[in-house]
């Protein structure tokens, strides 16, 4: 469970890094931690990673009915 919850953390915050990365602002901490790359991790990034994406999406036709 532990690296579940390190991967949808990892997966949310993974935007933001990933911007600073290409500015080259904060190269210190990684995307993604390969350290913990397992089975629970990828799915809790991907969900992490995804949410933002989903969220406006689920937005724009929620404003579209009013």
């Amino acid at each position: 469970m532990e690296d579940f919850l390190w991967g949808l953390w990892n997966g949310v915050t993974a935007w933001p890094l990933l911007i600073s990365h290409i500015f080259d602002w904060w190269e210190r901490y990684p995307v993604y931690n390969l350290g913990r790359d397992g089975g629970w991790y990828q799915f809790g990034f991907l969900l992490g990673a995804g949410s933002p994406l989903l969220g406006m999406l689920g937005g724009n036709k929620a404003a579209q009915r009013d």
